[in-house]
């Protein structure tokens, strides 16, 4: 057996660092053949200097996507993976030392699956506020943090691994490329690329399993530890639902339904008045719901108005 390990990198240079010294401690069997892909998607800092660093240390190839966007990068390394898994993690990530080898061992226990997830902790810079401590199992989520125990469960469309730590069977991952449209990119940090790739993939009757001991901690920057974060990840998780699974053509007003219009604001005017006079764990709830509106009503504002240029 043959694995590829696949890190999509941009500008975090620092962070990658620490992630390859890291997986330079991973624990490898010795019956598993393997490598480290490492895409470089248009780093202008010295991403390629740190890679360079590693090159003596690691069986790593690097690679460079110059179309910008995760879902173009991932791509580019499916195309280049010699592996019969691949096995993905971020540029911000530290994985365990035995998160190689539980993966090897599950790919052993169920050769009848394809897709494969793991735990995501988190790994915040300095000390988080208060109010992001009290409402974590709430937006947890949007900081790619998971945890769905520690007993072996078969995957679903609601019980699916984040991008930070999954690993899928070669042959299946090239039937299921990554939308362009949707993963990170520059100035936009709507994501979804993998979740809707893991869901069309078990739509399909492709089986995947929760692997409990494959464990990685996830970076959270400061300033990520914000209202502002969360109200920009909340209104690009909207944008991709109406994208993927909004097909209401009932036209309200400017374009969009006034039911969701009604949400939007009766949600914010909701949050910005609980904000200052409820707990945390009232007012997010709020937040989230008028920052997915908001960003729904993007999507359909922006069908409307290019219906109406069509029109002309």
């Amino acid at each position: 057996m043959k694995i590829t390990v696949a890190i999509c990198t941009w500008n975090r240079s620092a962070l990658l660092k620490e992630t390859l010294d890291q997986v330079a401690r991973l624990a490898i069997r010795r019956d598993v053949e393997w490598e480290l892909l490492v895409v470089n998607n248009n780093s202008t800092d010295d991403t390629d200097e740190v890679i360079d660093s590693f090159m003596d240390r690691l069986p790593m190839r690097a690679v460079s996507e110059r179309e910008p966007g995760l879902s173009n990068a991932r791509n580019r390394a499916i195309g280049e993976a010699s592996g019969d898994y691949i096995l993905w993690t971020d540029d911000d990530v530290l994985v365990d030392s035995q998160w190689f080898t539980a993966y090897c061992e599950a790919f052993d226990r169920r050769p009848d699956a394809a897709i494969f997830g793991g735990n995501i902790k988190p790994w915040f810079e300095g000390t988080p506020p208060l109010w992001l401590e009290r409402v974590w199992t709430k937006v947890s989520s949007a900081y790619a943090s998971r945890d769905l125990g520690e007993d072996e469960v078969p995957l679903s469309s609601v019980v699916i691994p984040f991008g930070a730590n999954f690993a899928v069977r070669t042959a299946e991952q090239r039937r299921y490329l990554y939308d362009p449209r949707l993963g990170v990119r520059p100035d936009d940090i709507m994501g979804g690329e993998e979740t809707t790739v893991i869901r069309n993939m078990l739509s399909d009757g492709i089986k995947g399993w929760w692997v409990p001991k494959a464990r990685v901690r996830h970076y959270i920057p400061e300033a990520r530890q914000t209202i502002q974060y969360l109200r920009d990840y909340y209104k690009g998780y909207g944008q991709y639902c109406a994208q993927r699974y909004n097909d209401d053509s009932r036209r309200g007003f400017l374009g969009a339904p006034r039911w969701l219009w009604r949400k939007a604001v009766v949600s914010e005017t909701k949050y910005r008045i609980r904000r200052h006079l409820a707990r945390p764990e009232v007012w997010i709830e709020d937040l989230i719901a008028s920052s997915q509106a908001w960003g729904e009503l993007d999507v359909f504002r922006a069908k409307q108005t290019a219906a109406t240029g069509d029109r002309r």
